[in-house]
C-alpha cells in the first residue's frame, strides 16, 4: 500500500480520462482494466469500482461482484499478502457502455479529491498494523456494499467508505482514512436502523408471531 494516486507527473484523474478516450468498443475485462491503471495497483481498482455507487454511472448488477473483488483485495492486504484476483474474476468483461461513464465520472470525482489529498496523520497510514486495520475495515465496507438492498444509500455509504480508505492508504492521508471509518460506522448504524424498523413492522403485522 505504498503507491500514490499520482506517483508520476500524471494525476490519477488524467489516467482515467485517458482510459475513457481510448476505450475499445468491446469494453475491457477486469484484468485489462487493472493493467491499464498502471503502478497504482489494486487499491486504485477498488476506488474505480466504487464509482457506480457514488455517481449516476450505473453498472447493472454490480454491487455483489464489485464488492466481492474489493473484499478479496482487502483480505489479502490484511493478511500481509501480495493481492491477486482469481482468473475467473480477472477475465470478467465490462461492457464499454457501462465502463465509459464510470471512467468519465471517476476522472471528475478523483480530480476533485486530488486537490485536497496530501500526506497527514501518519499514524493512521504508515506501518503494517495501520495498513492491515484499514484493509479489514475496507473488507467490512465491501461486505456491506454487497448487501442486495434496493434502498436509498445502501450502496452509497459503504462505497464512500471503500473510496476514502483506499485513497487515504494510497495518498498516506489519515484524514481520508478517518472519513472512511466514519462512513463505515454510518453504514452500520443505517443498516441497524433498517433492521429495527423491519422488526417493528413485522411485530405490527404479526403481533402474536413472536417477533
Amino acid at each position: 500500500m505504498t503507491d500514490r494516486l499520482h506517483p508520476c507527473d500524471q494525476p490519477f484523474s488524467r489516467t482515467l480520462a485517458g482510459l475513457a478516450d481510448s476505450l475499445p468498443p468491446e469494453g475491457l475485462t477486469l484484468g485489462e482494466l487493472l493493467e491499464r491503471l498502471g503502478p497504482r495497483g489494486l487499491l486504485a481498482l477498488c476506488m474505480v469500482l466504487t464509482v457506480p455507487f457514488l455517481l449516476p454511472a450505473s453498472v447493472p448488477g454490480s454491487s455483489t461482484p464489485f464488492g466481492l473483488v474489493i473484499a478479496l483485495i482487502g483480505l489479502q492486504v490484511a493478511a500481509g499478502r501480495s493481492p491477486r484476483l482469481p482468473g475467473r474474476m480477472v477475465d470478467r468483461p465490462i461492457a464499454a457502455e457501462n465502463l465509459l461513464p464510470v471512467l468519465q465520472k471517476g476522472a471528475w470525482l478523483f480530480g476533485r479529491m486530488e486537490r485536497v489529498a496530501r500526506p497527514r496523520l501518519p499514524a493512521l497510514t504508515r506501518g503494517r498494523t495501520p495498513a492491515r486495520i484499514n484493509a479489514m475495515v475496507m473488507v467490512i465496507s465491501a461486505i456491506l456494499l454487497m448487501a442486495p438492498l434496493p434502498l436509498p444509500f445502501s450502496n452509497t455509504l459503504p462505497a464512500y467508505g471503500v473510496l476514502f480508505l483506499a485513497a487515504g492508504s494510497l495518498e498516506r492521508d489519515g484524514c481520508l482514512v478517518l472519513a472512511g471509518y466514519l462512513m463505515v460506522a454510518l453504514t452500520a448504524v443505517y443498516f441497524g436502523l433498517l433492521a429495527l424498523l423491519g422488526m417493528a413492522g413485522l411485530q405490527a403485522l404479526f403481533p402474536g408471531g413472536g417477533f
